[in-house]
């Protein structure tokens, strides 16, 4: 009798902690705002046609997508929300700031706005 209460309190502590791990998880790639320079995923920052703004035009109009150079920390920016498309488009090779979920070198964009 004493040993199946020992493994019943020993499987709840496993799975308390298991529910913490979980939860840590869901935390790790949270909102976050960044500014940094738009550019695109293919040149980062480093354009190879014309100017910033020219190239990080050109290589999103053959499929590339935006990108958000922070230092030398390049960020793949995804959205499909056409105002925060066109905000990027505008600020190709100048300045944003950004929002939206970071997890790893990509940020799904909630807003973006031109950086003061």
């Amino acid at each position: 009798m004493k040993w199946s209460w020992q493994r019943l309190i020993l499987s709840a502590a496993l799975m308390f902690a298991t529910s913490l791990l979980v939860t840590n998880s869901a935390f790790a790639a949270s909102k976050q705002t960044l500014t940094g320079e738009v550019g695109d995923a293919m040149c980062g920052n480093k354009h190879m046609e014309g100017t910033a703004a020219e190239c990080t035009r050109t290589c999103v109009s053959k499929g590339s997508k935006y990108a958000l150079v922070v230092g030398e920390k390049v960020y793949v920016l995804d959205s499909s929300d056409k105002a925060v498309l066109a905000v990027l488009d505008h600020q190709a090779g100048k300045k944003a700031t950004v929002t939206g979920t970071v997890d790893g070198d990509k940020i799904a964009v909630s807003a973006a706005v031109a950086a003061k």
